[in-house]
């Protein structure tokens, strides 16, 4: 099984489309980013499923994105790179990689070790812990125990992850539940509102907020998330 949504961050722009291309016939949705700081100032940065990486990149280094990735949570990073040097593969796994695969290699390598990796964090999901919602208290309990209070904008974005149970929420019920009009509001309306939402809850807990964006579509809440 092949993720949903990756990035492609690598300076070579001829061998990342390729590559993207490859992996879009699979039905994967792929965005390019030819270097680190286009790459680091796109708003979903850190919302893709999965990260291809180069290590030669301009901009903030290859080893030093991983590291920067990682924090983020535990989506699958696998590093394609004709970087050499006797330290280079211990540098990129210490920093957060989960593979490391020397160019030139073919694109069905790639997506197999893209595979595999992404085998791996899925099954780490399934057996994530749980968070809860407090609707008497309007906080979010994380897994860590930490208590979150939530706005009125929060809560109602919170109860469409809860009744959805794993499944992607759409923009336009999301958009319905805040009050707003889909079909008139600009994007960045719900991208705020969900901004918020998850910087209230990373600023209270080191637990790993698994929301995620679906492009085209709308929000979804990856872990186990129940109302008491």
């Amino acid at each position: 099984m092949l993720p949903s949504t990756l990035a492609v961050i690598d300076d070579d722009r001829e061998y990342a489309e390729y590559l993207g291309a490859f992996l879009a016939q699979r039905g994967v949705s792929v965005r390019v980013f030819p270097d680190s700081d286009e790459f680091l100032t796109a708003r979903d940065a850190y919302e893709f499923d999965f990260y291809v990486v180069d290590l030669m990149l301009p901009g903030v280094d290859g080893v030093d994105l991983i590291r920067l990735i990682r924090r983020k949570g535990p989506a699958g990073i696998v590093v394609v790179s004709g970087r050499v040097g006797s330290d280079v593969f211990e540098s990129v796994l210490r920093a957060g990689a989960d593979m490391y695969l020397m160019k030139p290699v073919r694109f069905e390598q790639v997506a197999l070790a893209i595979e595999a990796v992404h085998r791996r964090v899925e099954a780490s999901r399934s057996q994530a812990a749980v968070w809860r919602l407090d609707r008497a208290a309007r906080k979010v309990i994380a897994p860590d125990g930490a208590r979150i209070e939530l706005s009125d904008n929060d809560l109602a974005l919170v109860e469409c992850f809860v009744a959805a149970d794993g499944a992607t929420v759409t923009r336009a019920t999301l958009c319905e539940r805040l009050g707003r009009d889909a079909g008139t509001e600009a994007d960045n309306f719900l991208h705020a509102a969900i901004y918020r939402l998850r910087r209230r809850i990373e600023r209270s807990t080191s637990s790993t907020v698994p929301l995620h964006s679906e492009p085209n579509v709308g929000y979804t809440f990856r872990g186990k998330l129940l109302a008491v």
